[in-house]
């Protein structure tokens, strides 16, 4: 059963300009990302990972592949991620070989008509800093501003818009709460704020590195963001999360030109914590709610609580059923067109993802790509949510409006 709101939307038509894309990132797709702090967790046997990444989607060599993918589903934007570890492989060493191939898979972009949507850290982390606190250490934010700076340096003129870390506010939330990241600390709620601290620090650096080096796009961070409930006595508990795993974050954004919404569900918050999923409502492969619905209230909010245009940097739905990733992808665009009725400044909608790719502690299986890849050869095979996908972009609104 796939829940459906009753409201409808009369016009799905999206504005001219509208940006439609979708999403990557290094580790998760390049392969043989040996040195950073991910790889490492996937190889300690008692980090509870499902398998290494090992070598991921072939990115690293297959990449004009995935910009053309990108380019035959008729698309206007990429988003990826530079690996911080083969930029900066030692501390202060700067690969002049990997910043050319980004910068390539720029240039490639642009000859394509495709906007390159740049990401400067999405999750992983150099083992030379991992090792001595990774983003406790006191000057990890600088470490990681003087890292965007030469990196913008060496791209920034072929740079579309630039999102500095990827759901900063994860990053404590899974390696100090959870445990499910490096470092794998569970439950230690100062070390988490003392790590939200540090990202925010580092987000602002970077802001500023980026505007002082070359080129001129949009700079911003992305949040990732849930419809967050409260259940009967969770009320003050639900407030309490906001401020957490959102609203901290969401006023770092002060002076930024867009704020980055990344959302797939909601969560539920009793007098106890998170509380359990709504048993009525069907589950994804991630074990999320299927709830589209999401995307239209984090939208709502993040642009409510910042005053600034929202970019709907990921979206998607972990199945191995193509027909409800279509049908989950249509009422989440459902909802953004609503969002655009109403007067919120939504400047673009990426999907999460291009490819299937490593799904962190979860490994291979779930399945998030519009376009499977063969574990052996590396052949990408459309499904048929790519062709539907790009239908939408081309005509730059819903079928049938």
């Amino acid at each position: 059963m796939v829940h459906q709101p009753d409201s409808a939307t009369p016009d799905a038509k999206f504005p001219d300009g509208f940006l439609w894309g979708t999403a990557t990132a290094a580790h998760q797709i390049e392969g043989g990302n040996f040195n950073n702090d991910w790889w490492a967790w996937e190889h300690d046997p008692g980090s509870g990972c499902a398998e290494p990444s090992g070598d991921a989607c072939d990115s690293l060599h297959r990449w004009p592949e995935d910009v053309a993918l990108v380019s035959v589903m008729g698309l206007g934007a990429y988003r990826f991620s530079l690996e911080w570890s083969r930029i900066e492989p030692a501390e202060g060493e700067f690969s002049i070989a990997a910043l050319d191939h980004y910068r390539r898979i720029c240039a490639a972009c642009h000859d394509r008509g495709i906007t390159p949507v740049v990401t400067f850290h999405h999750f992983t982390t150099p083992t030379w800093l991992s090792v001595r606190g990774g983003w406790e250490a006191a000057d990890a934010p600088d470490t990681f501003a003087r890292f965007v700076s030469r990196s913008v340096a060496h791209l920034g003129d072929l740079i579309g818009w630039a999102c500095t870390i990827n759901e900063l506010n994860v990053i404590g939330v899974m390696g100090y709460t959870v445990g499910s990241s490096p470092p794998g600390v569970k439950g230690d709620l100062g070390r988490h704020l003392a790590v939200n601290e540090s990202m925010v620090r580092a987000h602002r650096l970077a802001v500023s590195a980026l505007r002082s080096g070359p080129g001129d796009f949009p700079v911003g961070l992305t949040l990732s963001m849930d419809e967050l409930v409260a259940e009967p006595g969770g009320e003050d508990v639900r407030e309490a999360a906001l401020e957490i795993l959102e609203d901290r974050f969401l006023r770092a954004t002060e002076g930024d030109d867009f704020v980055g919404v990344q959302c797939y569900s909601r969560m539920h918050f009793g007098p106890e914590g998170q509380a359990p999923n709504d048993p009525e409502v069907p589950t994804t492969q991630m074990g999320y709610e299927y709830w589209p619905q999401a995307v239209e209230h984090c939208a709502r909010r993040a642009a409510a609580v910042t005053g600034l245009p929202v970019l709907v940097t990921e979206n998607g739905i972990a199945t191995d059923d193509d027909a409800q990733r279509i049908a989950y992808l249509t009422e989440a665009l459902r909802g953004v067109r609503r969002c655009l009725d109403d007067g919120v400044d939504i400047r673009g909608y990426f999907v999460w993802s291009l490819l299937d790719n490593f799904e962190w502690s979860l490994g291979y299986r779930p399945k998030f790509g519009l376009h499977r890849v063969d574990p052996e050869t590396f052949a990408r095979h459309p499904k048929p949510s790519a062709s539907w996908f790009g239908a939408v972009a081309r005509s730059n609104g819903l079928p049938g409006s």
